[in-house]
């Protein structure tokens, strides 16, 4: 089983939104005992905190729920614990790095598997939820379709 593990500044936006959009291409594709999926914070701004409403009826209008997740905070543990770290940009990549010493090369940014590398938008100083949803899916395809043809 491959483990992943979603990270963004506070968890509440980006990460949580790739975590359970991944969930749900998982369930759809029929991989759930192929692929374990979670989402973790850098910062401990908005632990325990859950998803943020604007990010929750984006997912909602989709048909995916997040219900029960809440906030938490990246671990050292967390490289020996998961397959692959992904943030959502470069700033929780330099993040990344400065906890953990990348010696078996997990870590990366979601949309580096897409045709078009860049950091995911930021709906939290942006607003825009929609261009942060396009920008998790069309990752999360991406990524998926990496894993499979592994």
């Amino acid at each position: 089983m491959k483990k992943i593990l979603f990270i963004c500044h506070g968890n509440i936006c980006r990460s949580p939104m790739a975590e359970f959009v991944m969930k749900d291409m998982v369930k759809k594709a029929g991989l759930e005992e192929a692929l374990y999926i979670e989402s973790a914070a850098t910062s401990r701004e908005e632990l325990g905190n859950p998803v943020y409403p604007p990010a929750r009826r984006k997912l909602a209008e989709h048909g995916i729920s997040c219900a029960g997740k809440t906030a938490r905070q990246i671990r050292r543990e967390d490289y020996d614990a998961f397959d692959l770290l992904v943030g959502m940009d470069q700033e929780n990549l330099r993040n990344m790095r400065r906890l953990w010493n990348d010696r078996e090369g997990k870590l990366c940014l979601l949309l580096d598997f897409t045709s078009h590398p860049r950091d995911v938008a930021d709906p939290w100083y942006t607003g825009d939820f929609e261009a942060t949803w396009q920008d998790v899916q069309s990752g999360c395809a991406a990524l998926l379709a990496s894993l499979m043809g592994d």
